[in-house]
Parts: C-alpha cells; structure tokens; sequence
C-alpha cells in the first residue's frame, strides 16, 4: 500500500507537464483512442506511454484496452479524489 504523500505526489505530477495537460484537454470532450492523441500531440508512441501510464497511475485518466489500442477517458472518481487531495493540501486551519 503506497503511503498518502506518494499518492499526492502522484496525482500532482500528473498536471506537471505541458503534453498532460493537453491530453487532459482532449480528454474533456470524452473517451480518446491512444491513436487519436497521437495524431493530434505529435510525439512518439513511447513518449506518449510515458504520459498515460503517469495520468492513469495518478487515478485521473483511466484505461480500456481494445484490440491492440487503449482508449482513455478522465476518471470522476480519480478527479473527486484528485481535487480533495488539493483541498486538503490549501485549507488554512
């Protein structure tokens, strides 16, 4: 079991970085073919690999296989979590 500030560094590191951020873009719009984000990011398949197993190892973008390609959608669940982590991080006491 991961301990709490591994978690939060894991769902922070996820809005870190320009490409991510695109990606969760796209995402808004609902679920994306690996494919597709490929097309429109302009990296390489192993660059994009990198970003999806950092968003879905944060809980904020999930996975479904099918056939050879994955498609990924944002997670409600892992952006509840994501934004009470935050919450909790800022509250003044």
């Amino acid at each position: 079991m991961k301990n709490k500030y591994i978690e939060t560094a894991e769902i922070f590191k996820a809005f870190c970085d320009e490409n991510r951020i695109k990606i969760l873009e796209m995402l808004q719009t609902g679920e994306k073919c690996g494919c597709k984000l490929l097309e429109e990011l302009n990296v390489k398949q192993p660059t994009l690999s990198h970003h999806m197993k950092i968003l879905c190892d944060s809980g904020v973008v999930i996975g479904r296989k099918e056939g050879k390609w994955t498609h990924y959608s944002i997670s409600k669940q892992g952006t509840k979590i994501a934004l009470e982590t935050l919450h909790k991080l800022i509250n003044l006491k």
